[in-house]
This record gives structure tokens, sequence and C-alpha cells, in this order.
């Protein structure tokens, strides 16, 4: 039967990019791509679109590059090298008035994107881990960078105050590296911090709730997947959460008592490294390192579309339906 994907009209925004050296731009509603961009220096770690949906950020080995997508240009307009090793996040804050970083180095960083017409970034703001980080999320009151690192430990960085509440989801002394947290993320209500780290454990604390230490009470724990957990993210309206996995799947979470919804895997998809919500929480976008790029129906569980062109692993998207 014909399934209706009137949602996805020409002005959703879809973006693709990983080990290929190139970042794809898809029309999300017929699974074509638009156009791409030859990014021939390294793999892509990172995607985000800025809030005014005209430009298209890349995080990459020791660079962050920034292409105008309305353009007709395909080289970035925004080039900068200062980084040491990966740059594994970035993103913008909801006004666009600066981005941020965070990567192999150990630092994050803030950037004041106001003088970008310059085409040089200004970097306002540091914080300094000394581990690899891997995921950063901005909460969504756009003063607190949640970030989490290669040792197992979830930083909370208080943008107005400067100050830090750090997280250790599991403090019992082990192999150090297998409690990377390799994915963080806040719901849009504010009502829970979740990560999940390479144990393929997921941690959840109630951000509204202190302990007498004045720390975020825990409120969860369990096991999501065998594997790797790679990503985690809520759906805008709160209701689900969202992990993906080396194991080829992506697991949907009821956020009212964290059990699970459904459970989206298909013959093929290998380590899912990336994914997003669609605006009306309906559809989720993955990203996967079988260089294919797929639509879910969250409720229903099934695989709408996939995105074929990518001669590599897909690492990560961008995606952007504020239309």
């Amino acid at each position: 039967s014909h399934q209706d994907m009137s949602f996805l009209s020409q002005r959703v925004l879809l973006a693709t990019a990983g080990y290929d050296h190139s970042i794809r731009l898809w029309e999300p509603h017929t699974g074509l791509c638009q156009r791409s961009f030859a990014h021939p220096d390294s793999h892509v770690n990172s995607l985000a679109f800025t809030p005014d949906r005209a430009k298209l950020a890349a995080g990459a080995h020791q660079a962050v590059r920034i292409f105008d997508i309305q353009d007709s240009a395909s080289t970035p307009f925004v080039r900068y090298e200062g980084f040491h090793k990966n740059v594994m996040c970035l993103g913008f804050c909801e006004d666009g008035r600066w981005m941020f970083t965070g990567g192999e180095d150990g630092n994050a960083r803030i950037w004041d994107l106001r003088i970008a017409a310059t085409n040089e970034l200004q970097c306002q703001r540091v914080y300094k881990i000394g581990t690899s980080i891997n995921s950063v999320f901005l909460h969504p009151n756009q003063a607190e960078l949640v970030l989490g690192d290669q040792l197992g430990t979830v930083h909370l960085w208080d943008l107005n105050s400067d100050k830090v509440e750090k997280l250790v989801p599991d403090p019992t002394p082990s192999d150090r590296y297998n409690k990377s947290i390799q994915g963080s993320c806040v719901d849009m209500d504010a009502v829970y911090l979740a990560c999940v780290d390479t144990r393929g454990h997921c941690y959840v604390w109630s951000l509204n709730q202190r302990t007498r230490q004045d720390k975020v009470a825990s409120h969860k724990e369990f096991s999501a997947h065998a594997g790797y957990a790679l990503k985690c993210l809520f759906s805008p309206d709160s209701s689900l959460l969202a992990t993906t996995s080396s194991t080829g799947d992506i697991k949907l979470w009821n956020t009212v008592d964290f059990t699970i919804k459904n459970q989206l895997t298909c013959k093929g998809q290998r380590w899912v490294w990336d994914c997003a919500f669609t605006r009306d929480s309906h559809y989720l976008v993955t990203a996967s390192s079988d260089g294919v790029a797929r639509l879910w129906d969250t409720e229903q569980g099934q695989l709408k579309k996939e995105y074929v062109g990518h001669d590599k692993a897909i690492v990560c998207l961008a995606f952007n339906d504020d239309v």
C-alpha cells in the first residue's frame, strides 16, 4: 500500500557522511541523492545544520568545515583546521550565534559565529577534560552542555556559571576503556538525562531531583544492547528514548517506565552510529556502517525508506524538518 510520505516535503533536510570522503544531501521523500560535497581530506565524524537551515557543518579529522547548502559552490566557505585529532561532535545553539565542538583532543569548545562572515571561527570558551570526548549534547535550556568521555564520566558544563557537575554512572574500578560514554542526551522537557556506554548499558538520571549531596539523582540503569551502545536520543515529544548499537539494531524505550517499545532491525544493517527523530516523533532516521541511511516508523517499528549511495560506512547524519 502507498505510504503517505507527504510529511517529508522537499523542504526537509537530510545529510549523511562517513568514510567515503563525501557528504550527501538527500530528498527524504524520494530517497534520491540531491547533491554531494566532496570531503577529500578525511572521513567525517559529525554533521549539523545551522538553525536557519542555510549551512551544514562537518566535524572531521583535525578540522571543522561549514558548507553553504544554498550556494552552488561545493567547497566549504569556512574551514577551521586548528584542532588536534578528530572532532567527534558539533552542533549549534538555537539562535545560531554559537557552535559547540568536542573531540579526541579532550576539549569542549564554544565558537562565536557572529563574526563568521570573515570566514574565521573565534573560540570563546574551552573546557578541558583531558580525555577523548565522544558526545556533546546541548541542554534544551541552551545554557548547559552534556559531555560524555572515554573514561566513563558525564560532565554537565554550565555555561553561565562555568561550573561543572560530574556524573560517574559506574564507579567500580575495572578496565577503564570498557565504560566509554558513547552518547548522552537530555529530553525536551528537561526531566531526564541519559547516556550509553561501550558495554551496552544505558543510565538515566532525573534532572529535577537532587540527592542530599546536591547531585543529580540516579533514576534507572539497564542493559540496552548486547554489543556496544553508540548513541542515545530522546524523541521531541519526550515519550521515547532511542538507543543504537554495534549489533545492527536500534531500540525504542518508553520513557514512562523505560520498557522496550520497538526494536528496529533489518537484514544487512550493521553498526548504527547516529539517529534523528522527525519533529512529530513518528519517524526515526538512522545511519549505519553498511553505507545505508534508513527511515523507520517508530509506532509500527517498520522500515519505510532507504537512502543508498555511499560506498563506505555512514557514521553521522543531520536532519531538519523545521519547515
